[in-house]
């Protein structure tokens, strides 16, 4: 049986609104030689050197195949795509590459999205017999709303952009608490803030003034 914890986020910015959210309690992580071992189970006709093979020759496929510009759907599981971000003090006067431009230096492969399958998550559900382990409360930020914004101007002054952990540094706020936050001060343009990259790959940063 698995268990939930019950957030609650009480007047961040001092509206008065409280928020709750559910999260399901991780109690143990699955590495890779229990799961083989639950794929080669008695009566499954396969022994853990072949499941390690196609797991091993799995990852080794889908990394080349999203190197080359595709995104890969396994149907029952989801789609994987790879995600793109800046390089942090890349060498500007490395010599560019043959048919590469000078933009792509500055760019890797930082991440990874994956989207479960619509099959994955109903049959997760429709094994899932939950019950409740506890309540969490997320704590304020010893700082206004404005006095937290001004923090974040301030650091992106300073380092030109701001990832939501530099955010929970500057404020106290926990991940939830912080990426709220920030999703809401980048949907008003007088706060002066505003995203670049999609997804995993979000960075914050200063809003253009025309």
């Amino acid at each position: 049986m698995a268990e939930y914890i019950k957030q609650e986020m009480s007047d961040l910015d001092g509206s008065g609104e409280e928020r709750t959210f559910y999260r399901m309690k991780i109690c143990h992580n699955i590495d890779t030689k229990e799961f083989i071992s639950k794929l080669a189970r008695p009566a499954s006709g396969m022994n853990k050197g072949t499941v390690l093979q196609v797991l091993t020759n799995f990852a080794d496929e889908l990394a080349y195949c999203m190197a080359h510009g595709n995104s890969v759907t396994i149907d029952g599981v989801g789609t994987f795509k790879p995600t793109l971000g800046i390089i942090k003090k890349k060498n500007k006067d490395a010599p560019c590459e043959e048919g590469q431009n000078p933009n792509a230096r500055s760019l890797t492969v930082n991440g990874v999205n994956f989207r479960a399958s619509k099959e994955l998550v109903k049959e997760t559900a429709r094994q899932c017999d939950l019950k409740r382990a506890g309540v969490e409360y997320i704590r304020r930020s010893a700082y206004s709303l404005e006095e937290r914004i001004a923090l974040a101007m301030k650091y992106l002054d300073e380092h030109h952009f701001m990832r939501v952990a530099d955010y929970m540094e500057l404020t106290g706020l926990r991940k939830t608490a912080a990426t709220m936050e920030l999703r809401r001060l980048r949907e008003d343009p007088a706060n002066g803030i505003t995203t670049e990259g999609r997804r995993n790959g979000i960075i914050y940063v200063r809003r253009k003034t025309e």
